[in-house]
Order: structure tokens, then C-alpha cells, then sequence
């Protein structure tokens, strides 16, 4: 069986300049995520609050804890103090919730817009359109404590590898549409995070900034 490290190692190996990763560490103990930070990976994943503060509090605190799950509201404010950067900002109810508990906590706090492409009903985010006009309506400039940082997003869960092209390069095309536009000379608008650990080749192919990996590095989910 090879170590955290050794397939930590092997990922790092495969992602060009200019892409990150984010260990998806959710539902793996403290102990592994301990073993990859020795290992030199700062950035880790995780989709569940309760799971994500407990973390937080055992392990370095120089560790980037990027949250990737669907957030709900009433939940923000317990990662507003420490949380590196929010993946899932699927309304603006939720982005004006991050403003307000970042405001409370003295912080501005990094967040992605999650956009809905996949073929799936079940997946979180706004449609194209539904971000467009968020973003036209403009009163996201008024909230000063968060950042928006740029796009995420997930392609369908299928074999069809020219599906799943497809699905991100509408992502990467909707990023530099509205780089151009709502973001104009924003410098912090910069990250398109798409990409798992079954995907993430066709994702960096369409200009992913940021892969989302788990199994490949900690191995299969233990789930209680």
C-alpha cells in the first residue's frame, strides 16, 4: 500500500504550472491529513462544518482549509473566522450571509461562484443566465467582506469523457466572459476550480486553477 506522501507525490507530479490542489480530506481522520501536511500540502478540502472546525482546531494553523460542500446559512458563521477560501456560493442570500459573519469576524473571505453545468438535477449553483444576472444586478459591490475569486463547478458523473469536456469548457468560457466583463480589471478574479479525482485530466485540459482530489491521495472514504 503506498503512503499519503508517496500518491501525494505522484498527483503533484501530474498538474502543470499555475494549477493547485486541494486535498479533499473529508471523512479521513486528522492523522492522514497530519501525514500529506508533512508531506508539504497546505490546502485541504472538506464539505461538512462540524468535520471542517474540529480539523481546524487539532492541526497547523498555517493549513488553507478550503470549504467544497454545499453551505447552508445558518452554518457560515462558524468557518467565517478561519475558513481560506468558499467553493459553493450557489445564491446571493448566502454570499450576503459570508458578508455579514466576515464583517462580525473582522475578515474579507475568498469565495468562488458554483455553477451549475452538469446534466444532474441533484448538483448545487446558479445557471449561466442566474449568474449573469446576479452579477448585472450589481449589489454584490456593496458587500466589502467578501472577495469574489472566480468560478467553480461540476461535470456530470458519467464515462463520457467528451461529455465531460464539453461541461468544462463551458465553465472556462463563462470565467473569461465574465472576466471581461463583471470583473474587468480585478485582479483577484483569477481561479476556476473544477476537477475530481476522476476528472481532473479533462478539467486542467479546459483551464482548471484549482483540482479538487481525495481517493487518489488518502485512499478510499471510510464512511461511519
Amino acid at each position: 500500500m503506498t503512503s499519503v506522501a508517496d500518491n501525494l507525490k505522484q498527483l503533484l507530479a501530474e498538474l502543470p504550472e499555475g494549477v493547485r490542489l486541494v486535498a479533499v480530506s473529508k471523512f479521513h481522520p486528522a492523522g492522514m491529513i497530519a501525514e500529506a501536511y508533512q508531506a508539504g500540502q497546505r490546502i485541504f478540502g472538506e464539505s461538512k462544518v462540524q468535520e471542517m472546525t474540529a480539523k481546524y482546531e487539532a492541526l497547523p494553523k498555517d493549513i488553507h482549509w478550503h470549504f467544497i460542500g454545499h453551505l447552508q446559512t445558518n452554518k457560515v458563521k462558524y468557518i467565517v473566522p478561519y475558513v481560506a477560501l468558499i467553493h459553493g456560493i450557489d445564491s446571493y442570500k448566502l454570499l450576503a450571509e459570508v458578508d455579514k459573519q466576515a464583517a462580525k469576524a473582522g475578515r474579507v473571505v475568498d469565495c468562488l461562484l458554483q455553477i451549475h453545468v452538469a446534466q444532474e438535477e441533484t448538483k448545487f449553483g446558479f445557471s449561466p443566465d442566474e449568474c449573469r444576472e446576479m452579477l448585472a444586478a450589481g449589489a454584490w459591490k456593496s458587500l466589502a467582506h467578501v472577495r469574489l475569486c472566480g468560478l467553480m463547478g461540476m461535470a456530470s458523473n458519467t464515462d463520457d469523457v467528451e461529455q465531460i469536456g464539453r461541461e468544462f469548457r463551458l465553465l472556462n468560457e463563462l470565467f473569461h466572459e465574465l472576466k471581461s466583463t463583471s470583473f474587468d480589471g480585478s485582479e483577484a478574479f483569477r481561479e476556476l476550480s473544477m476537477g475530481m479525482s476522476h476528472d481532473y485530466h479533462e478539467a486542467i485540459a479546459a483551464g482548471s486553477t484549482l483540482v479538487r482530489v481525495g481517493s487518489k491521495i488518502f485512499g478510499e472514504r471510510v464512511y461511519n
